[in-house]
């Protein structure tokens, strides 16, 4: 889909700048019935064709220019916009101040301008987050640009940083997953090393 709209985009300007090349000289006027009208000179002929010149490159440059932003504007909505599957993932994610272990914290809200993107930040890093779909059905949000990851799981989440190699918040949880982290000390689930329960 987003690369049927980007090929859309640039045969509109690919048509737009075959539409700008100058259109050919006007014919001559007829000749004046009026003798007495006074016949320009070489000199001043000369600066008005000049500025004619002039003229029609600056108004095509313009409107090429315009038609790139346009379709560079295209091009980033194309890469802005998410299929389905991962807005679905976006309204898994949790928002708000979530706090981490060793008293970090990471502050996730939602982009108004971008429905599914996030802005996530703490204490020395800002990205802005992307949901990519996974095959465990983990929450996944990337910065490409920036080289992080946030990993969402149940009972806990953790922010990366994959240039580096390193973590940069871990064991963050919001409040809901604070209960299933609660409900899993209650009720661990069976380990799968253990031998199942003899009949």
């Amino acid at each position: 889909m987003k690369t049927l709209f980007a090929s859309a985009l640039m045969a509109l300007v690919s048509s737009l700048a075959t539409a700008q090349t100058p259109a050919p000289a006007a014919a001559p006027a007829s000749k004046p019935a009026a003798k007495a009208t006074a016949k320009p000179t070489a000199k001043a002929k000369k600066e008005s064709k000049a500025v004619v010149a002039k003229a029609q490159p600056t108004s095509s440059r313009t409107q090429l220019k315009s038609a790139t932003s346009q379709v560079a504007t295209g091009l980033m909505a194309a890469e802005a916009a998410l299929t389905p599957a991962e807005l679905a993932i976006a309204e898994r994610v949790h928002v708000g101040h979530i706090p981490c272990e060793l008293g970090a914290s990471v502050q996730i809200d939602a982009d108004p301008q971008a429905p599914g993107h996030f802005h996530v930040g703490g204490k020395g890093f800002k990205y802005h987050m992307v949901p990519v779909a996974t095959t465990t059905g983990t929450v996944r949000l990337e910065d490409a640009k920036g080289g992080a990851v946030w990993l969402q799981i149940a009972n806990k989440s953790m922010l990366m940083d994959q240039k580096r190699g390193q973590r940069l918040a871990d064991e963050c949880m919001s409040p809901a997953q604070v209960v299933v982290a609660e409900a899993i000390k209650k009720n661990p689930p069976p380990s799968v090393l253990e031998a199942p329960p003899a009949k």
